[in-house]
């Protein structure tokens, strides 16, 4: 990302902060970050292009913060306790972001599926690793084929906290809620 694009993305992320997703008009963040409108739209067809591009940096973050070593706890179930509270409580930095990021992933705009895609897949990665009980492996880099198991329950986790956190985000519950219906879904996968 360009100086520009960089500009653009933290204007976005302070207008989303301060004033949440519907702040988020490409005019005034061009206008607050001193570009002009069509160098916002050279850079991003969108705000939801916007936003997907500050949950990146923010999934960089993350990763940076989660992928330095494996995940404690002695059993998958602990790490994934652990692994989904470090996500959530990264989300829950800035609460105002998170809730426009999340609009944003679900939007279903066209123009970015790749990139939702992508974080998805970061998700499933990083659950994979707590499951495994090793440091984070962006999965492009396993050698080994996947377990199938362990792939759907990493699939279903993560859809499992996403509509949880699109509930909180939408205000029908509050954030304690997702961290639980995360921690009864794992003790249900993993009964015996």
């Amino acid at each position: 990302m360009d100086d520009r694009a960089k500009r653009i993305v933290e204007t976005a992320v302070e207008l989303a902060e301060r004033d949440g997703f519907q702040a988020v008009r490409l005019r005034d963040v061009a206008a607050t970050a001193q570009v002009a409108l069509g160098t916002v739209y050279k850079r991003f067809a969108s705000k939801e292009e916007i936003l997907i591009a500050a949950l990146e940096q923010e999934s960089e973050k993350l990763v940076a913060k989660l992928g330095k070593k494996a995940v404690p706890g002695e059993t998958a179930q602990e790490r994934l306790h652990v692994v989904f509270a470090a996500i959530t409580r990264g989300f829950l930095r800035r609460p105002n972001l998170a809730k426009a990021t999340v609009r944003s992933l679900a939007s279903g705009d066209p123009n970015i599926t790749e990139r939702v895609a992508s974080f998805h897949a970061l998700i499933t990665a990083l659950v994979l690793s707590a499951i495994r009980g090793e440091a984070f492996v962006d999965q492009s880099e396993w050698r080994e084929e996947v377990d199938q198991r362990e792939h759907q329950i990493a699939s279903v986790l993560q859809n499992v906290w996403f509509a949880s956190f699109v509930g909180w985000a939408g205000g029908l519950h509050d954030v304690s809620r997702v961290l639980e219906d995360v921690d009864m879904t794992i003790e249900l996968l993993f009964v015996k």
